[in-house]
Parts: structure tokens; C-alpha cells; sequence
């Protein structure tokens, strides 16, 4: 379409980490049919580094990195400036940044010291499982609730990444008063109250999610077997996790989640959880209303709202799940403070995220749950979820889970995770091209 039409750029937006291996093989394709005009790259996902490393290598013309929409005017503007000498000047300043991203990079990558996949295995962390009783559930299974209440959920909206998303940079509430964004941020505020106060009474949009505890143990280090029962002979699921490779400081360990429940040897069951919470159910009605009208700033308002409650809805499911559902936390009394810094015992990671980068794993976890038909939420090909407005993930009861990031890892690891999950290692590495210590 970009050769019919005759186009002068080609944007991308990526927003989950397969996207990522899209924009390399778009660049590539680009390349193959000789195409000239500049790429311009952006999404959640990306950065210069990526468009650095991964995307401009494959592609003669200009790639360049955009870090938010606002900023893509000035960018397209400059790209195809009138004024030759400027343009140049400008195509120039990106391919020199972007060499020197390159070769600080390479630097960074070879002072880094990486084990073998067995190594990290062996330096896994060490709980005591002997003496450790993992808390049973009230109830093994799934649970669903629907048409949540957005007014319950209220309270339990961080504003922070509200803010950001604005591409305004503060904590809240502190940036309502900054000298440099307060106003714009007070302003942005008001509006978003005014919007909630609308959402909820007029019930614009539904909110509803899906939740089960399964008994299960770790098996093979890096995966976990989901059971029937608290019996454990029927396995119902696998769940495949990866290892931190990079090598640590002297007594530090290479995490995995798997390490955070009760391996099969010890003789013990313990218990994993999985949620899919979404607050984007009947949005599209009202975000076409308002674009018909023109008004994309609500349009916009809406969508960062709904985002917003996705997120409380998390935050509120897991706080019930720690007092009640699961209930190894019963006493607990937190601000809505000490849950945004997550002062509670658990962890709820979600696939995709740094602890589990691979988004696959949420097709086991929709099986698990029955998401589509109980919460209403699907997945893409891509494994994005949609409505957008969604969270999903595990919840981990042991009070040393932590999160951590995975790092990069190398191929060995990639074999065996291949392996494990019956995919070829071309796939594999597709799916886990932004993690991988090597070029493929």
C-alpha cells in the first residue's frame, strides 16, 4: 500500500514486545523492495536502542525512533524538510546518534558475564521448603465476577502512570503543584474527575474478570505443573518460566518465578493463582461518539481512563485475593499509598512483563481461566489483549516472591525453553528476540 500510494513516510507503533520483530521484518521487506522513504518508529515497546540495534541495520533509508505522538509533527516535519542542507543535517545527526548507540552497546554487552543455562540453574535461590507450610485457597478453581462496580474501584487508581501517559512527568499528587507542569497536570486532573463522575453514573463502560487457584509445584527448575487437585495425578497445565543468566555478585541468586513455589521432590502441595481483569467492555460506543463530534481529547480521556481502571480493578482483585480469596493476609490494613509502592506479601506478575517476558504463556493462562467466555477478554495472534483495557496474570503467595527483571539470555536456555514448551527455536526466539545475549 505504501509503494501504491506513493507515501513520503512509514510509521509504526508497537505495543507489546512482538511487535518488535515486526518492525525488524518490515525494515527488511523495505530494504528488498528498494524502498526510500523514512520509517518512523514508536509504541510502548520501542526505543532507540531497539531502532538502534535491531531496526536501522536492515534498512538503507532513515529509521528513526519517536518517543511519544506529540513529538511526531516536528519529527515528520524535519524528515521532509523543503531545505535540503537542514534535512541532510538532520538525517545525519540520527545516523550518527544512532552508531554511537551501536557501539556503546557492543561495549556494554562484552564487559557483561553471562553462565551457561545449567550454571544459573544451580545458583537458584534457596528457600526453606522443609520448614515452610504453603496457605491453601478458600477455594480451588475459577471464580468470575461481573459488572464490577467502577465506583468501588475508584479509590484504587494510581495517577501516576495516569500522568505519564500525558507524557507529563511528576508523582501524584506533587505534580498537581510543579512549577513546571502543575498547571497543565491540575487542569488534566479535573477533567479526568469530571469524566469518572460521568463513567460511573452513566455506566459508560462494564468492568468484569476471571480468577482461579490451582494446586501446583515447580517440576524441572523453570517450570511449574498446574493439578486437578490436591492430590496432584492429574496435570491440567504447564507453565514455563525462564532464569536470569547474567552472572551475579557472590551470593546472589538467578531468579526465575518458578523458584517462588514448592518444588514437586519436597513432598508438599503448594498453590498458584491467575487473574484476567478488563474495564474495557461497551468502551467503543462512546470513543466513536466522541471522534464523530471531533473531540479526540476525550476520545483520548476515555481510553487512559479505562486504562486506569483495569489497573485498580488489579489492584483491587489481588488486595481481596491476599485478605479473602486466598486469605494469607487476612489482617492486612494498607493505604492506597502502600499499595501502589506494594508493600504487601505476593507478587502478581504478568506474561510479557520483565519477570516473564514471553507473551505466549497468557494462552495457557486464558485456558485456564475460560477468559473469553467468563471475562469477555480475547487474545490476538500477537497475544495483545482486547478489550485494551485488560491485566492478566499469576498471583504468587510466598513471602520472599519478589519481582526482578530477567535480563538477557543466551541460546542454550532458548533450546531448552523451546523444548519445553514443544516450539521450534526459531519461534522461541521470535518470541523472545528482545531478551536474547545474541543476534539471530
Amino acid at each position: 500500500a505504501a509503494v501504491e500510494h506513493n507515501v513520503d513516510i512509514i510509521g509504526l507503533s508497537g505495543l507489546i514486545t512482538p511487535s518488535l520483530d515486526e518492525m525488524v521484518y518490515v525494515a527488511k521487506e523495505m530494504q528488498r523492495l528498494g524502498m526510500k522513504m523514512p520509517l518512523m518508529i514508536g509504541g510502548a515497546t520501542t526505543s532507540k536502542t531497539h531502532t538502534a540495534v535491531k531496526v536501522s541495520p536492515q534498512y538503507e533509508g532513515t529509521s528513526v525512533h519517536v518517543l511519544d505522538a506529540s513529538r511526531a509533527v516536528s519529527v515528520a516535519s524535519s524528515l521532509l524538510s523543503e531545505h535540503e542542507e537542514e534535512r541532510n543535517a538532520y538525517l545525519k545527526a540520527i545516523a550518527d546518534e544512532q552508531e554511537l548507540i551501536r557501539e556503546q552497546r557492543a561495549k556494554r554487552t562484552s564487559a557483561k558475564k553471562y553462565l551457561t543455562y545449567t550454571q544459573a540453574r544451580k545458583n537458584k535461590i534457596r528457600l526453606d521448603w522443609e520448614g515452610y507450610t504453603p496457605p491453601k485457597p478458600s477455594f480451588l478453581g475459577i471464580k468470575t465476577i461481573e459488572d464490577m462496580d467502577l465506583a468501588v474501584l475508584r479509590p484504587y487508581i494510581d495517577w501516576t502512570p495516569f500522568f505519564q501517559s500525558w507524557q507529563l512527568a511528576g508523582k501524584f499528587p506533587a505534580i498537581l503543584t510543579d512549577e513546571v507542569v502543575g498547571e497543565t497536570a491540575s487542569n488534566l486532573y479535573r477533567d479526568a474527575q469530571v469524566m469518572l463522575d460521568k463513567m460511573i453514573e452513566g455506566k459508560w463502560i462494564k468492568a468484569s474478570a476471571a480468577l482461579g487457584f490451582f494446586a501446583a509445584n515447580s517440576v524441572h527448575d523453570d517450570d511449574l505443573e498446574l493439578y486437578a487437585n490436591e492430590d496432584r495425578t492429574e496435570v491440567i497445565a504447564v507453565l514455563h518460566h525462564l532464569r536470569q543468566q547474567r552472572e551475579k555478585a557472590e551470593g546472589q541468586a538467578n531468579n526465575s518465578l518458578a523458584d517462588f513455589i514448592a518444588p514437586k521432590e519436597s513432598g508438599k502441595t503448594d498453590y498458584i493463582g491467575a487473574f484476567a481483569v478488563t474495564a474495557g467492555k461497551d468502551i467503543e460506543p462512546w470513543v466513536a461518539k466522541f471522534e464523530q463530534a471531533n473531540d479526540d481529547y476525550s476520545a483520548i480521556l476515555l481510553k487512559a481512563l479505562a486504562d486506569r481502571f483495569a489497573e485498580a480493578f488489579a489492584e483491587y482483585l489481588h488486595e481481596r485475593v491476599r485478605k479473602e480469596y486466598w486469605g494469607y493476609a487476612a489482617d492486612e490494613s494498607l493505604s492506597n499509598d502502600d499499595l501502589v509502592e506494594e508493600t504487601y506479601r505476593g507478587i502478581r506478575p504478568a506474561p510479557g512483563y520483565p519477570a516473564c517476558p514471553e507473551h505466549t504463556e497468557k494462552r495457557t493462562l486464558f485456558q485456564l481461566l475460560e477468559v473469553d467466555k467468563r471475562a469477555g477478554i480475547s487474545l490476538t495472534e500477537s497475544c495483545a489483549m482486547y478489550p485494551a483495557a485488560s491485566v492478566s496474570g499469576w498471583y504468587f503467595s510466598h513471602p520472599e516472591s519478589k519481582y526482578f527483571g530477567l535480563g538477557n539470555i543466551e541460546k542454550d536456555q532458548v533450546e531448552s525453553y523451546a523444548g519445553r514448551k514443544g516450539m521450534s527455536v526459531d519461534e522461541a526466539e521470535k518470541w523472545l528476540m528482545p531478551v536474547l545475549n545474541y543476534d539471530i
